[in-house]
This record gives C-alpha cells, sequence and structure tokens, in this order.
C-alpha cells in the first residue's frame, strides 16, 4: 500500500444518533426516513452508551406479547444494545477488515477521548480498498528475464 490507510479517513462523522429517551416508534421511523441500518445511542455529553439496530426494533414487536404490551411500546434504552464494541480512529482499515470478517457486525461506532466522532461501515471499507494499491513490486526469482509488463 502507498500510506497506511486508518479509519478516520474513511468514517462517516455526520450520524444520525439517538438517546436513550426516544420513543421507539420515532427511532423506527427515523430509521427507515434514512435509509439505516442502525444508529449510535449517546447520552447528553455525547458519549456512546449503545447501538440501535434494526434487529433491536424487530425485537420489539416479539417481546410485546411476551411481556402481555401493545406492540412495539417503549423507548429506544428498552431496546438498545449495550454491550458495543468501538473502534479508534487510528486503526488500519486491514485490521478493521479482520475485524468484519470476524464478527456479525455491519458498522463500528468510533470513539476518540470517550467520545462518538463517527462511524465505519463495511461498505466504507469498500471505499477504502479500492483506493489502496500495493506499493512492493516483488518479481518471483523463477520469472528473471520473463517478467510481465
Amino acid at each position: 500500500m502507498n500510506k497506511v490507510e486508518v479509519v478516520r479517513t474513511y468514517m462517516t462523522s455526520d450520524l444520525i444518533t439517538f438517546t436513550q429517551d426516544v420513543d421507539i416508534h420515532k427511532a423506527i421511523k427515523d430509521i427507515i426516513k434514512h435509509r439505516i441500518s442502525g444508529a449510535p445511542v449517546v447520552d447528553r455529553n455525547g458519549r456512546l452508551i449503545g447501538m440501535l439496530s434494526e434487529s433491536d426494533c424487530i425485537k420489539t414487536i416479539v417481546d410485546s406479547p411476551y411481556n402481555n404490551l401493545p406492540g412495539g411500546n417503549g423507548t429506544v434504552g428498552d431496546f438498545m444494545s449495550t454491550n458495543v464494541v468501538t473502534v479508534s480512529p487510528d486503526k488500519t482499515i486491514v485490521a478493521l477488515a479482520y475485524e468484519f470478517t470476524n464478527t456479525p457486525y455491519r458498522r463500528f461506532p468510533v470513539v476518540e477521548n470517550d467520545r462518538l466522532i463517527g462511524q465505519i461501515s463495511r461498505s466504507d471499507v469498500l471505499r477504502a480498498i479500492l483506493k489502496m494499491k500495493p506499493t512492493i513490486n516483488h518479481t518471483p526469482s523463477s520469472w528473471k528475464g520473463r517478467v510481465p509488463q
């Protein structure tokens, strides 16, 4: 590669976020309106406290009969995932690609100094791959005298 590509270069920093007190119906409407598959949940100081995914939202209809509640009532805080894996903005794209291949996650929140500063998705990594080019020009010794052009 010409240079080490890092998360900061490819992350999205203009994010749709929720707070835990937002009505789950409003959050679902926002997810649909903005065509996103999930969003970070932050406190009043911008610190990440969870993630709300489409899967979390779908659980509203499944959990309702179990809890004898009308379908889909509650807040983001009732349904968000709180065990959130984050990445540093200085993590390399190659290391991040490894994370994506070994986890079910579709996106990672990017945190610096305990504050949410962005999010990086699988498609962001694909954009990075298209820009990356190898810099090592190695010719195997068996090719001497017949190097491809």
